[in-house]
């Protein structure tokens, strides 16, 4: 059976934590439209979830996911542990 190697590409995240709407909105310069913050989920009015439409359709980040930016321009959210097993941070340039 062939095997293939995945192409190292360099990619661009932040990771939403529940509260850094402002830091994913810069991330995402048109927060309001890639972008959509969910209402708040909590007594507190805590907002921890954002839906984030993608080219496959809505997808949902939880606190502790990362936002992707795509080879594309286009967003998507990663889960930690798969961002932990695909992504090493790069250090220079």
């Amino acid at each position: 059976m062939p095997r293939f190697c995945k192409k190292p590409v360099v990619i661009e995240a932040v990771q939403w934590t529940g509260d850094n709407f402002a830091d994913v909105g810069a991330f995402c310069p048109s927060a309001i439209g890639p972008i959509v913050r969910m209402e708040p989920t909590d007594a507190l009015g805590s907002c921890n979830r954002l839906r984030i439409p993608t080219l496959e359709g809505d997808h949902y980040a939880d606190p502790g996911d990362w936002i992707i930016r795509g080879v594309k321009g286009e967003f998507y959210p990663c889960k930690p542990d798969i961002f932990a097993a695909t992504y090493d941070e790069v250090t220079n340039g």
